[in-house]
């Protein structure tokens, strides 16, 4: 099969199939989500579940976490996760990993970081 060009220069479509395939594959090789670190790290809840990857877990805003006695309040969604279900975040930041229809992984932050 080929395909005519201006100035009757023939092309091969499989040649230009291939190329754009191996782009699309090079391209979602590395399109990975900010949590992907969550994901390649193995990183484990205090039973011993993964937390998952890229998918299941999001970042929270530092202002929507409140620290209190109990844990961290998490204001949007009014949970409070306890300190010891808590992972430190190697990033700095809030992290909440969710799936199979509750909370698997929260990271958060080092103290005084």
């Amino acid at each position: 099969m080929a395909l005519q060009l201006d100035g009757g220069t023939q092309r091969s479509t499989l040649a230009g199939l291939t190329a754009i395939t191996m782009l699309s594959l090079s391209w979602m090789a590395h399109a990975h989500g900010p949590a992907e670190w969550i994901q390649q790290g193995g990183y484990k809840n205090a039973v011993g579940e993964l937390c998952c990857g890229e998918r299941d877990c999001f970042a929270i805003a530092p202002a929507d976490v409140k620290v209190t006695a109990a844990g961290y309040f998490v204001t949007s969604i009014s949970e409070t996760v306890p300190f010891a279900e808590a992972t430190p975040s190697p990033d700095g930041y809030y992290w909440r990993c969710y799936w199979g229809g509750k909370r698997k992984c929260f990271f958060a932050p080092p103290p005084n970081s």
